[in-house]
């Protein structure tokens, strides 16, 4: 193992949410005001994933007061506390950028996985 590969692995989170593009989720991300630090949460749909291990990245969209909203997360940053998902969604993409063009309720919504645990 290189000396690159060992900082790294050292950075990588081990308690990470398992959720897929399609989900929606909500990311706590820690917010420094000062000498203060809150958490603030972000809400939205998954839209994609990019990148590998320490590089790995996902981007949540949501609309905010009519306008689209995108924020691109690192997946291992410190400054994300975590990762809840709200809906596990079922879509046939890795990116669903087609949600850029819609309007309303059919640009935040996404097909609902079906439970198959019965």
């Amino acid at each position: 193992m290189s000396i690159i590969e060992k900082i790294e692995s050292e950075q990588l989170k081990k308690d990470l949410t398992d959720f897929k593009v399609g989900d929606t989720v909500k990311v706590h991300t820690r917010v420094v005001e000062g000498d203060k630090e809150r958490i603030q949460i972000y809400s939205g749909i998954v839209i994609g994933r990019k990148g590998v291990g320490l590089n790995a990245n996902f981007t949540v969209r949501r609309v905010s007061y009519g306008e689209g909203v995108e924020r691109v997360f690192p997946l291992h940053s410190p400054r994300i506390a975590k990762v809840e998902v709200e809906r596990k969604g079922s879509v046939r993409r890795a990116k669903l950028n087609f949600l850029r063009d819609r309007k309303g309720k059919s640009a935040t919504t996404v097909k609902e996985k079906a439970d198959r645990s019965a």
